[in-house]
């Protein structure tokens, strides 16, 4: 997985793309935004321009259309870039089948961070932002001891 690191440690430009999801987990992305979560205050903000961005938040499965769209913004990024799929469609391509729909992000860009979840929690996003960002590393669930 590769992480941003050293300048980046600082603030992250975040540029989202939306590859052709349902909208709910733009309501998610929306909430980040407001005074409870107030993502700005760890140094995370949103930027127009991929020239800017240092991390490509994708959702929603990749359609035909927008194929072109999302490797353009994603070749526009400076290096070093990382990759997050957002949410099970963009995650697994979710249930959406058929021509107009490739699948999951990494059927054509390489992800660095998976957020699972239809759709996933605004924590959970700022959890993947950061991982990505390599503020915090992953998380595993703790181990139950078995009684016999």
């Amino acid at each position: 997985m590769t992480t941003l690191s050293g300048p980046f440690r600082r603030s992250l430009h975040i540029r989202h793309v939306d590859a052709g999801s349902d909208g709910a987990i733009e309501q998610e992305i929306a909430a980040l935004l407001g005074p409870h979560y107030d993502m700005q205050r760890l140094g995370l903000f949103f930027t127009a321009t991929p020239r800017h961005a240092d991390l490509l938040l994708v959702t929603g499965p990749v359609t035909l259309a927008m194929r072109e769209p999302l490797l353009r913004t994603y070749e526009a990024m400076p290096e070093p870039r990382a990759v997050v799929a957002a949410g099970t469609d963009a995650c697994s391509g979710g249930i959406w089948r058929g021509p107009e729909v490739l699948g999951g992000v990494d059927r054509v860009l390489a992800v660095d961070v998976y957020i699972p979840g239809d759709p996933p929690s605004p924590i959970a996003l700022l959890h993947g932002l950061l991982l990505a960002a390599g503020r915090v590393t992953q998380v595993e669930p703790p181990l139950r001891e078995v009684s016999a």
